[in-house]
């Protein structure tokens, strides 16, 4: 079933709340879904070294090799002890991360990372935008989500990623793809995992979607004049990726949940989608055409 325009919103809120146990860091204020994104979610191999380890509606990636991991993303400051958890729960270690990419600056997929990094003492690899989010703890005038957002702890040690730029973990490459829109520095990342002698090109999809502060227009803001036509770069980069497995920065964007329930009787087959990718940027496609013809009215 492909995915609905709502299952494309990164902001998409989740259908169910789920209880979780008290936390080591207090929930985010002003912040009303966050505690549904923060709730419980056990961790699970997605295919080959690759690893599900973020809380139920915020995605955090583990690359595993001999050599060290690769993390990918790092949800609120709340989920920050929950990834590392599940990291040990699965029987590795925060400790082993070498590396953590990032997809956007929002506190929704970067509050965790000053935490974990610290935990880690991993580098953290972000876009040249992203960056400057990551090192003052809140997004910057050009994002859409400008002062909607709270803050949250800063990131000390990072390494730039641009378009293309690729990142070595032992055997593990991580290469980083432009996706702007969503936010102006917005990251997708590719990888390779096998399982035996399968192989599989392995996507993690930065948000794609329209939403924005009050008051912003995409098709007219003078601070991002450029965003209309970042998502549509986006959305042709994402249709054109090698995608065998898509695991989406929102869980539901990519359909994992429904995917992992497959997997029960599928098995790691279950996340195997060559058309997820186009089916991801399509949805979005749509949500961005339904804004801007909103805004034509506005």
């Amino acid at each position: 079933m492909p995915p609905t325009p709502l299952r494309a919103l990164a902001l998409g809120l989740l259908l169910a709340a789920h209880g979780s146990p008290a936390l080591a860091t207090p929930p985010t204020p002003g912040c009303d879904v966050c505690a549904a994104w923060n709730a419980d979610q056990a961790p699970f191999r997605i295919f080959g070294n690759t690893y599900y380890v973020g809380v139920k509606g915020l995605s955090s990636v583990l690359v595993t090799s001999p050599q060290g991991h690769v993390l990918i993303d790092g949800g609120l400051p709340e989920s920050a002890p929950k990834i590392i958890a599940n990291i040990g729960a699965l029987g590795f270690r925060i400790e082993d991360v070498k590396l953590i990419l990032n997809s956007h600056g929002h506190i929704d997929h970067a509050g965790g990372l000053a935490e974990l990094q610290r935990r880690s003492d991993a580098l953290v690899a972000a876009s040249p935008s992203a960056a400057l989010d990551l090192a003052s703890g809140e997004v910057g005038p050009d994002d859409p989500q400008y002062h909607a957002l709270p803050k949250y702890p800063p990131v000390k040690d990072m390494r730039l990623a641009r378009d293309g730029s690729r990142f070595h973990v032992g055997p593990i490459t991580a290469t980083a793809h432009a996706t702007p829109g969503h936010t102006p520095g917005g990251l997708s990342w590719t990888w390779e995992s096998c399982d035996g002698p399968r192989c599989l090109n392995m996507v993690y999809a930065d948000s794609l979607n329209a939403v924005s502060r009050p008051g912003f227009k995409f098709s007219a803001s003078s601070e991002y004049p450029n965003a209309v036509a970042d998502l549509r770069h986006s959305f042709e980069t994402l249709e054109k990726l090698p995608c065998d497995v898509l695991v989406s920065a929102h869980p539901e964007a990519s359909q994992l949940w429904e995917r992992l329930e497959a997997s029960v009787a599928a098995g790691s087959d279950a996340f195997v989608d060559p058309q997820a990718c186009r089916a991801y940027a399509a949805a979005a496609r749509t949500v961005l055409e339904a804004r801007l013809e909103q805004e034509k009215q506005e």
